[in-house]
Parts: C-alpha cells; sequence; structure tokens
C-alpha cells in the first residue's frame, strides 16, 4: 500500500487492522507528527515498512510489537530525539533499521538489539550522537553493516565494537574523532571495509590496523602525520584504498587500487604522470645543457677586453647547467621506475639521491639568482653612476663569486644536516623539488622555503627588475643631452628590447613562483599539475635562456661566426683554386651589449671593465650600450 505524498497527520489505532496480507507499507512523505501505539496492529505479514520524510519526533514502546515478521524499517528524515530498546519490542525479523538525518543526540546506555536479534544493517548517519558506550551493541552480534557518517562522535572507548564480530563494514567517516585507542579494531576480523575519512585523527598507531586481516577497502581522507608503511603491511587483502594525499599511496605499495591515483606530478606508474612531461623534461634539459656547455665551451675563443665579466658569464653557465643535470636526473629515475613506480615510490622520495638532486636544483637557482643579481648591480653603478663607479680588481671579482657558491651551497644543503627540523624537506613530491608547502612540513622548513623564495628571490627579482628600469632611463636621459644624436630613437629601440627580453625572462620565471608559494602560504590547496609545470617549464627559463640573452646574441659572438663563416668559405674557395691559404686568429673585443664600436673604443688601454665608460662620451655609451 503506497500513501506517499498525502497530508497525513496522524496514524491512529487500528488504522490498518483490515489489512492482515499487507507487506509493504509506503507512509513516505507526509506530515506525520505522531503513531499511536496500536496504528500498526494486526500487519502480521508486513516485512517492510517506510516512515521517511515526515516529522515524527517519538516513538513510543511498543509500538511495532505486533509486526513479527517485518524485515525492514526506514525512519529517515524525521525528528527523532531519542530511542530505547523497547521502542523496538516485537521485532524478532528486522534485518534493515534506517535512522538517518534524525536528530539523535546519543545512543542508549543499554543493549540496542535486545529486541532486534537478527539485524544485520543499521544506519545512523547524519544525526547529532557524541559519543558510542560499551554496551549499546552487546547485544548485535549479528550486525554486518554499521553506518555512524555525519554524526559528532568525538570519543570511541576501546570496547565499544566488541561485540560486533560479524561486523563486514564500519563507517566513521565525517566525526570528530581526534584519537582512536590502540586495540579498538582487535575483535573485528571479519570487517573488510573501514571508513575514518575527514576526522581530525591527530595520530595513528602503528599496529591499528594489525587485526583486520581481511580488511579489503580502507577509506581514510584524513591527515596522518606519523604514516609508515608497518600500518599497512599486515593487511594483505587490501585491494582499495582512498587516502587525502596521494603520497600516503607510497606507504601501501601492495595495495592494487590506491586514490588519488596521481597529485598532479606522479601517478601510481610513473614518477613524471604526464607524457608531454615526460617528453619535455628531456627536451628542457638537454637545450640547458647544450646551450650552457657550448658558451662555456666558447667562451675561450672569444677574445674578451673584460676578462672579470667573462669569468662572471662562465660562473652563471656552470650554475645554470645544474639545473639541466637536475632535468636529467629526474627523467633518468623516471625510466627506471616506468610502470612501477608506487612500488618505489616512497624509498625514492626519502633517498639520499633525491635529497641530492632537490639540493643541486636549488643549488642552481640561488647561485644563478645571486649572479644575475651581481652582474645586474655592476652595470647599474657603472651606467647610472660613471663617473663614481671604482673599477673592480680580479680578487674582489673572484672573492664575489666564490662567496656566491659558498651561500649556494650553504641554502641548498642546510636541510640535509637537521632531519628532526627539516624532516623530508626535498621528498614532497616526485621531483624533489620544495615549492609550495606540505602540512607535513615542520613550521621550521616552511619558514626556510618561504625565507628563500619569498626573501631572497622576492628581493633579487625587485633589484634585477628596479635595476634595468633605472640603467634604461638614465641613458635615455643622457642621449637627449648629448651632442651626438644621430640613430638615437634606434639604439634606444635595440637597448629597450634588450633589457625587456632580461627582465621579461626574469619575470616569465619567478612570478609564477612567487604566486604559488604566497598561495601554499595561505593554505590554498595548489593542484601538483601546476607544481609539475613550475619545475620542468617554467623553473628553467632562465637557465636555458641567459646563454642566449648574455651570450649567443651578443656582437662578438655574432661576429665570431661571422668570421669563422667567412673563413671557411675563403679556405674552401682557395682550396678549390690550389692556393695555400692562412688563416688569421680570432680576436674580438666584448662589451655587452654591444653596437658598431668607434676607433677610440677599440684601444685597450681606455677602458678594461665596464665601469671605464665613464672616459667616453655620454653618446658614445649609449652606442656602445645598445
Amino acid at each position: 500500500m503506497s500513501l506517499q505524498w498525502n497530508l497525513i497527520r496522524k496514524l491512529p489505532p487500528d488504522c490498518f487492522k483490515n489489512y492482515h496480507d499487507l507487506q509493504k507499507l509506503y507512509l513516505q512523505n507526509n506530515k506525520i507528527t505522531s503513531i499511536s501505539i496500536y496504528a500498526f496492529r494486526g500487519l502480521n505479514s508486513l516485512t517492510k515498512l517506510y516512515l521517511s520524510h515526515n516529522r515524527i519526533t517519538f516513538l513510543k514502546p511498543g509500538v511495532f510489537e505486533d509486526l513479527h515478521r517485518l524485515e525492514w524499517l526506514i525512519i529517515e528524515d524525521n525528528h527523532l530525539s531519542r530511542i530505547s530498546p523497547p521502542t523496538f519490542y516485537g521485532l524478532n525479523s528486522l534485518i534493515l533499521l534506517v535512522l538517518m538525518n534524525n536528530v539523535l543526540t546519543r545512543l542508549p546506555d543499554k543493549p540496542l538489539c535486545q529486541h532486534m536479534p537478527r539485524l544485520h544493517w543499521l544506519d545512523l548517519e547524519g544525526n547529532h550522537i557524541h559519543n558510542l558506550r560499551n554496551l549499546t551493541f552487546i547485544s548485535c552480534s549479528n550486525l554486518t553493516v554499521l553506518v555512524m557518517r555525519k554524526n559528532k562522535i568525538n570519543h570511541l572507548n576501546e570496547n565499544t565494537f566488541a561485540p560486533l564480530q560479524k561486523l563486514d563494514e564500519l563507517d566513521l567517516g565525517s566525526n570528530k574523532i581526534e584519537n582512536l585507542p590502540p586495540l579498538i579494531f582487535k575483535d573485528l576480523k571479519e570487517l573488510s571495509q573501514l571508513n575514518l575519512s575527514y576526522n581530525p585523527i591527530q595520530k595513528i598507531q602503528a599496529n591499528q590496523f594489525d587485526y583486520l586481516v581481511k580488511l579489503k577497502s580502507l577509506l581514510e581522507g584524513i591527515e596522518i602525520s606519523n604514516i609508515q608503511q608497518r600500518m599497512f603491511r599486515p593487511l594483505m587483502n587490501l585491494s582499495h584504498i582512498y587516502f587525502k594525499k596521494f603520497q600516503y599511496c607510497g606507504y601501501a605499495p601492495h595495495v592494487r587500487s590506491c586514490k588519488p591515483n596521481t597529485d598532479g606530478i606522479s601517478s601510481l606508474e610513473n614518477l613524471l604522470a604526464s607524457i608531454i612531461q615526460r617528453v619535455f623534461v628531456w627536451v628542457v634539459s638537454a637545450v640547458t645543457c647544450f646551450g650552457n656547455i657550448f658558451v662555456i665551451c666558447m667562451r675561450p675563443y672569444i677574445r674578451s677586453e673584460n676578462k672579470l665579466y667573462a669569468m662572471s658569464i662562465i660562473s652563471l653557465c656552470c650554475a645554470d647547467c645544474l639545473m639541466g643535470i637536475y632535468l636529467f636526473v629526474i627523467g633518468g629515475f623516471d625510466l627506471k621506475f616506468r610502470g612501477e613506480y608506487n612500488k618505489h615510490a616512497q624509498l625514492w622520495m626519502e633517498s639520499t639521491h633525491c635529497q641530492l638532486v632537490g639540493s643541486l636544483a636549488i643549488l642552481s637557482t640561488e647561485v644563478s639568482v645571486l649572479l644575475l643579481t651581481f652582474l645586474t648591480l655592476e652595470k647599474y653603478i657603472c651606467i647610472v653612476y660613471p663617473f663614481r663607479c671604482v673599477r673592480p680588481g680580479k680578487c674582489r671579482t673572484i672573492t664575489v663569486l666564490i662567496l656566491i657558491w659558498i651561500t649556494g651551497f650553504i641554502v641548498a644543503f642546510i636541510p640535509l644536516s637537521n632531519k628532526e627540523f627539516f624532516k623530508n624537506y626535498y621528498g614532497t613530491n616526485g621531483v624533489c623539488f620544495p615549492l609550495h608547502s606540505e602540512d607535513t612540513e615542520s613550521t621550521g622548513a616552511q619558514i626556510y622555503s618561504v625565507a628563500i623564495f619569498l626573501g631572497i628571490n622576492l628581493a633579487a627579482f625587485i633589484i634585477i627588475v628596479f635595476s634595468y628600469g633605472s640603467m634604461f632611463y638614465s641613458v635615455h636621459q643622457s642621449a637627449i643631452t648629448a651632442t651626438e644624436i644621430r640613430n638615437q630613437v634606434k639604439k634606444e629601440m635595440i637597448l629597450a628590447k634588450r633589457f625587456f627580453f632580461i627582465v621579461f625572462t626574469d619575470a616569465l620565471c619567478w612570478i609564477p613562483i612567487f604566486v604559488v608559494k604566497f598561495l601554499s602560504l595561505l593554505q590554498v590547496e595548489i593542484p601538483g599539475t601546476i607544481t609539475s609545470w613550475v619545475v620542468i617549464f617554467i623553473l628553467p627559463i632562465n637557465s636555458a635562456l641567459n646563454p642566449i640573452l648574455y651570450t649567443l646574441t651578443t656582437r662578438p659572438f655574432k661576429e665570431m661566426i661571422h668570421r669563422f663563416w667567412y673563413n671557411y668559405r675563403q679556405r674552401k674557395s682557395m682550396d678549390s683554386k690550389g692556393q695555400k691559404t692562412y688563416a688569421p686568429s680570432f680576436i674580438w673585443v666584448e662589451m655587452w651589449p654591444l653596437q658598431e664600436m668607434p676607433p677610440e673604443l677599440m684601444k685597450p688601454d681606455l677602458f678594461t671593465y665596464p665601469c671605464e665608460m665613464s672616459l667616453i662620451s655620454q653618446s658614445t655609451r649609449l652606442n656602445s650600450y645598445s
């Protein structure tokens, strides 16, 4: 009988007395507030009773006394505030009891299943229950499913579930449980599904799940600060596990299905989840290494009057080359773990290899940033204050370079010196780069990471942007007051383009990193795909483009290539005619950036460093820097 969606407010006595053979009664979505103790008298054949979506506040003891064959009792979405064992008197055949979305604040401190010996499924989801008492389930020995999610449970006794030895599924998700007694699951040897997700659990014992030998599905969308493989090793039948973080999957490598199956960087199969990442990690690393090694090798062939500047550029290329090596190593381990990364994930992120390769990336980044800042400040002083510029000697330049490298080593390797303070600083993800904060990081590690990215690097970026802006403004003002203003606009445009590209590549590299770091500091969840794009595509931008900006696009290098090609063609032409050739040696003057040099600037005794440009006219200075 279906009486759904009516305006029934009360169920009087004997209202169904003429329906002895009735098996199913649907009373959902009415306005029932009270039920007479004799309302269901005579329904001896009833097997399913639906009272959902009404306004029932109380059920009198014995109201179901005649329902001896009732198997399903659904009373969800009502206003029940309390229940007691006598409420269910007579329900000897009841298998399913659903009390979802009521306002129950506690369960009776008496055997709840006293009159429901066959009860298999009890659903109490969405109530206001604060705790579970030891005697509540003492008579529920046949219970196989217990759903207690979305309550306000904050405390569990160690023997709460002891009588439930046949329990197959236990759902305690979305409560306020902070601590689990060590032996709370010791009697649940038949349990196959356990849900503890969305609880503020602070710590899980290493042997917490030792007795759950038949567990197949574990839902744990929670932070586990002390997570370790020992917790899941006894669960040999576990086939499905649901964590809050992908990194946790590495602690249960024997589980066939682990969710989430990726953090955007890595997946269960591969260290680098995306095929695009796996291809471009090799492309970017090859370009970065080749470009910087090429510049290092070609520098001796450029006869530079500014040897100290050339030394700084070679040092910068060495630092940038380390970034290419870092990407090569990541690509290599991706190949090594291909198809079975999750089996090695935890060992990899905790390994010395990961710590060292992460240190290498930070070393490259910090040395490169400091060197670019040093080179920029040298140019800034010489251009903006040409008459105050003090020529730096060889000893001072070498000292500065050594100090920069020492600083880089200290910044990169300090996190390896104190594991208790920094924890696994570099091993928070598969690419071993500590870009954004993890909740598992120590406070000291978070402060240290912020100090590097939003302290040192942000300050360096601001200095570089300000310096290049000031340099361009100074040269522009000098050109306006100069007597020789021919080709002024053209030269300023050349200078503006070069300065723009230097600042633009710095901004392209660092602004996304600053934004990601700042958002992580505000506890904004950062998708792993962003981290992987930053590490593989954005972070190496400076390392890949620095050789182009500081060497390959400069006038001396172009002249060298042009002369080499000219001599090659001349030699080939002479050889074809059978004449002996004499190729001149390569000698070029380098000033960065260089345009056509007037004859007076070609004299080596005029200047040996950019600072000595104060000896030439303002117009010539514009020429030489455009």
